[in-house]
């Protein structure tokens, strides 16, 4: 396949859950964590009621109807105004199709997305040493530099 191929970028759907699997399998290769997006997948029905619902949005870019990059995103109701906020929480292109867009323009549809629901901000969070990704965010929005804490349930 060419590497200047168009792309496409395609919202999914409930009757789009092979495209998510693909999309797992995508994110724990670039992510170098196959073991958590792969190993257990949730079962076909789980895949189908998660993307049937409103406050979950995954993005895909398709080239030749191959998967090559996409992004999953939560809307976050607010409630101190009649708002809400769109959080990116995973994004990745296949690393011979990086630096050709694909990520801009899956943000740029998250965007049109964004605008249609009324949402007042996208944000996304960035690994410290995760240049590509400080770079493109840099690119597109405001660095605010926070601290992020995981809270154990148990």
């Amino acid at each position: 396949m060419s590497l200047t191929t168009k792309f496409s970028i395609q919202h999914l759907s409930s009757e789009n859950v092979e495209m998510m699997r693909s999309l797992l399998r995508l994110f724990g290769n670039a992510f170098n964590e196959v073991e958590t997006y792969c190993s257990k997948q949730p079962n076909t029905a789980y895949l189908n009621r998660l993307l049937s619902k409103d406050h979950f949005i995954t993005l895909v870019a398709l080239k030749s109807d191959e998967v090559v990059g996409g992004l999953v995103a939560y809307e976050l109701h607010k409630f101190e105004q009649e708002r809400s906020e769109i959080y990116i929480y995973d994004l990745a292109v296949v690393a011979e199709h990086r630096r050709q867009g694909i990520a801009t323009a899956l943000i740029e549809a998250l965007k049109k997305i964004a605008v249609g629901r009324g949402a007042h901000v996208i944000f996304v969070q960035a690994d410290q040493g995760d240049e590509p990704a400080i770079d493109l965010y840099t690119k597109l929005g405001i660095r605010e530099d926070v601290l992020h804490f995981d809270i154990d349930v148990v």
